[in-house]
């Protein structure tokens, strides 16, 4: 099912266009103008007209998707000067600049002949390269554990397309950061996913994690799914529901049904966490609350109607619901830790839900307000700073 972005724009507008629509709007074009990222696209465009094959486009795509990527990183951890006036932990220059280089690479028109499939494999590298999901890691020292965390897009932009998005803050920030921690030094390894179904829906999130979760130097030893979830709280969200409840995602399509699955016959309804939530709970990690969040919405067994309790599923029923609601953070804690567990990854691993962040008095409305303001930087920073804490205090349980 098709849904329409905003009055005006067409239902059948093709996913990436309709994304990329937005980006004329005065916001997005003030947030790279502020943080120096409005000039990767014109760059990226002048590389791409010079190749003089699908070898060497495949190159310029992978090197300015993960030179993007990077430079994201370097802001966000002061690397080097904080071009322009935006606070250097702001995500959505990353969001926006990786929708820009998206425009140019559909926009380019090259001298040899480029097969449709050959142009959507590009995007895709793209998409990969400027997520994180392929970037160039050396091998950890002797002794040194390796944590994931993956973040999400800003979303919910037809409300307010002046959104962050804390959990795509924190991977930034915690990039190859080595954490210490009681068990030992703990280096952080982060990606970013879109906010859009058809790419959980073609495999995304197994693509990404699977080299990460079988045996091998890539092998992680602690995972964290994190996203943006309520006011004022951070949840460990301790189960995970293999359903889709419908809402509409950042390129305006919706989806409603079980979670589709490749590969298995008939994935379980539900998947568990197994960080270690009690002791994240009561680390004291910042100014925030945490709390081990057992609620769930499902059909019970022999039941007609969905009902929601705490305490987690019961047996034999059908998921409507996890603790993480029936929407893409939902869908990512089930699809990594169902993977977690078909590939018996001897890793802890479940879904933190960050608070929201929220705008300043006075700065509340998006057709007046400005892009920023000190309120949600010092909440985007606070978050940050506690899912850092968070981390430490998980990766101190490994034995």
């Amino acid at each position: 099912m098709r849904l329409p972005l905003h009055p005006g724009v067409p239902a059948d507008v093709p996913r990436p266009e309709a994304e990329e629509l937005r980006l004329e709007g005065a916001v997005p074009q003030e947030i790279l103008r502020r943080s120096g990222f409005h000039t990767a696209a014109p760059r990226f465009a002048r590389a791409l007209a010079e190749a003089r094959d699908p070898a060497e486009a495949a190159r310029v795509v992978r090197r300015h998707g993960r030179a993007l990527w990077r430079a994201a990183v370097d802001r966000a951890q002061r690397r080097g000067p904080v071009e322009g006036d935006l606070s250097h932990d702001d995500d959505r220059p990353l969001y926006w600049a990786r929708l820009a280089l998206g425009r140019e690479l559909r926009r380019w028109e090259p001298a040899f002949r480029l097969p449709e499939a050959v142009g959507a494999a590009l995007a895709a590298r793209l998409e990969r390269a400027s997520r994180g999901q392929d970037a160039d890691r050396p091998p950890v020292a002797q002794g040194v554990r390796r944590v994931l965390l993956t973040g999400f897009d800003p979303f919910l932009l037809d409300t307010d397309i002046r959104r962050s998005n804390p959990s795509g803050a924190a991977a930034l920030a915690l990039d190859g950061v080595v954490l210490d921690t009681a068990s030992g030094p703990a280096r952080v390894e982060t990606v970013v996913f879109p906010v859009r179904w058809d790419d959980f829906t073609v495999g995304a999130v197994e693509g990404v994690l699977r080299p990460r979760f079988r045996p091998g130097p890539r092998r992680v030893d602690l995972f964290a799914t994190v996203s943006q979830g309520r006011d004022g709280r951070f949840d460990l969200e301790r189960f995970n529901g293999a359903w889709r409840g419908g809402h509409p995602d950042n390129a305006g399509l919706s989806a409603t049904g079980p979670v589709p699955v490749a590969g298995l016959g008939r994935p379980p309804q539900w998947t568990a966490s197994t960080l270690p939530y009690a002791v994240m709970a009561a680390a004291g990690t910042g100014a925030y609350p945490v709390y081990d969040r057992t609620t769930v919405t499902e059909v019970p067994a022999g039941a007609a109607a969905p009902v929601t309790h705490d305490g987690g599923p019961t047996s034999g029923s059908a998921a409507r619901a996890g603790g993480g609601g029936d929407y893409l953070s939902n869908e990512i804690a089930y699809r990594a830790t169902l993977l977690r567990d078909t590939l018996a990854l001897p890793a802890p691993g479940g879904h933190v839900h960050t608070p929201v962040l929220h705008f300043g008095p006075g700065n509340t409305d998006p057709a007046t307000g400005e892009v920023t303001d000190p309120d949600v930087v010092a909440q985007r920073l606070a978050v940050t700073a506690q899912i850092r804490a968070l981390l430490v205090a998980a990766a101190g349980t490994l034995g």
